[in-house]
């Protein structure tokens, strides 16, 4: 199964269900169809579809054209700088780059690469008739990844990923009439792919947040009637600091799927509690795993919630457990399985999984993929997540997470956000720093101390810093190398003692 089947199966079998759009303007299942289908003639050997831009109902009919023409969707980042962004559109050659008006200049001239601005290529699809599919369908979308130290990777997402993916997680035409999605991630976010192609199997609309902003989202919810979302988690603690502020009750959402990045409990706890009537999901993937592979449901959040066990209640911090099409293992740095409860690299096993870039493919020749997650699964099978492997701090040979260190530290009442990393030490290797954005005032004592008490000494931070903001990449990921460089580059205010 692939994409333009995909399409046709929802077009057929709800051909007037609105598909894409505001629900006073938007395409109807077939006409969608058929303007993707004249799309695709426009693409027929162009190499690569390219997109950049802010969101837009462009972005699912590009992909969705893009794959119907057998030709890779590639969105890109349109918020990098010119260097960067020329660089990664050289690495897509030959290609047909669709724009926003204010973007052409940018891009243009750039060897193998044919940029037309999106009114311009509005204006040339009345022209066009509709093209029959490819026979050539292979890769459906290149993805580049965030390539926090090095150049990024081009992730490769085949048609069998992504349909595979889509089958095992939604059930076809299962959403009721008049439901929609809300997608505010970027077009480059593996997430925005699996909600375009969900979101059509399902038989759900799909709404695109132009820009996002706490005020314009709960905005656009009230306006559309949004009933399902996905969110980061940066985005969802300003969702809820505004709905507490304004009052909004969004009577109209039924669930909300969140992931991307360490989810704080006390956002969690306060989304729950204000918004009861919402289902929330914690969704754990990859780009390279074709978006989700392991979910903590909407019951579980609820009976994590109510409990009074502490074992029960910490899963709320975790990721859920394995999609059904899908096999987790935690391994020792020998590729040897680990015990329950124990730390490890998180691989994972299945037909969505791709795990391919390009120029290299790191699967091993039995299907597993090493996510380079570091992580743990409890006696019941649920996964904990601590972070990157890149990530753990090794102090006196023992591994300590940053994830469990910023979630006690959370818990501070003066703590508003963390970030935890490990910098160099000459006696013990590495030692703890951590930057702390605090809401009220707070000594870097008198956090060392509350670390202290609650977990082994070798995991109190030896150097704090306090900082207005942290930095967030536009995906919701915390920029842990920005944080290192506050620290390389001496801004620090007091320095700690600790030695266990």
């Amino acid at each position: 199964m692939d994409i333009p089947l995909l399409l046709d199966m929802a077009a057929d079998a709800a051909p007037d269900r609105l598909a894409l759009g505001r629900r006073d303007t938007g395409l109807q299942a077939s006409l969608l169809a058929d303007r993707v289908k004249r799309m695709a003639a426009l693409f027929a050997g162009a190499g690569h579809v390219v997109h950049i831009g802010e969101n837009d109902d462009i972005v699912a009919e590009l992909l969705l054209a893009g794959a119907c023409a057998g030709v890779p969707f590639v969105p890109l980042n349109y918020r990098l700088a010119d260097d960067q962004l020329r660089s990664l559109l050289e690495r897509a050659s030959p290609a047909l780059a669709v724009v926003d008006e204010s973007m052409e200049n940018r891009v243009t001239g750039v060897p193998g690469i044919r940029v037309i601005g999106r009114e311009r290529f509005e204006h040339m699809l009345p022209d066009v008739d509709a093209a029959g599919p490819s026979a050539e369908r292979d890769v459906a979308a290149i993805l580049f990844t965030s390539g926090t130290t090095a150049e990024p990777k081009a992730a490769i997402l085949r048609h069998r990923h992504l349909a595979s993916y889509v089958i095992g997680s939604v059930d076809f035409q299962g959403a009721e009439e008049g439901e929609a999605a809300l997608i505010s991630v970027p077009s480059y976010h593996v997430a925005g792919i699996a909600a375009v192609l969900t979101s059509l199997y399902a038989g759900r609309r799909i709404v695109y947040l132009r820009a996002f902003s706490p005020e314009a989202w709960i905005e656009t919810v009230e306006r559309e009637g949004i009933t399902h979302a996905m969110v980061v988690p940066t985005m969802l603690k300003r969702i809820v600091e505004v709905a507490e502020e304004t009052g909004a009750s969004l009577p109209s959402l039924r669930a909300v799927s969140y992931g991307g990045g360490r989810m704080p409990l006390a956002v969690v706890e306060r989304a729950l509690a204000l918004f009861p009537h919402v289902d929330f999901v914690n969704a754990y993937g990859l780009t390279e795993t074709s978006s989700t592979i392991a979910l903590l449901d909407a019951d579980d959040h609820r009976i994590c919630l109510a409990s009074e066990d502490t074992a029960v209640r910490r899963r709320l911090g975790s990721v859920g457990r394995p999609l059904p099409s899908v096999q987790i293992v935690v391994r020792d740095p020998d590729g040897r399985a680990v015990p329950v409860g124990e730390p490890g690299e998180i691989w994972v096993k299945g037909d969505q999984i791709a795990g391919e870039y390009a120029g290299r493919d790191p699967l091993l020749s039995d299907g597993w993929f090493a996510t380079r997650d570091c992580g743990w699964i409890d006696q019941d099978g649920y996964l904990f997540v601590d972070g990157r492997l890149d990530d753990v701090i090794v102090r006196g040979g023992e591994n300590i997470s940053p994830g469990e260190i910023e979630d006690v530290l959370r818990q501070h009442d003066a703590v508003s956000d963390v970030a935890v990393i490990g910098i160099p030490d000459e006696e013990w290797g590495e030692q703890v720093a951590a930057a702390i954005v605090a809401r009220t005032p707070v000594s870097q004592d008198d956090l060392a101390q509350w670390v202290r008490q609650r977990l082994k000494s070798t995991r109190t931070p030896g150097i704090i810093l306090f900082a207005d903001a942290l930095p967030y990449n536009e995906t919701g990921k915390l920029l842990r190398r920005t944080v290192r460089g506050w620290f390389e580059q001496g801004n620090i205010e007091v320095p700690l003692a600790n030695r266990a």
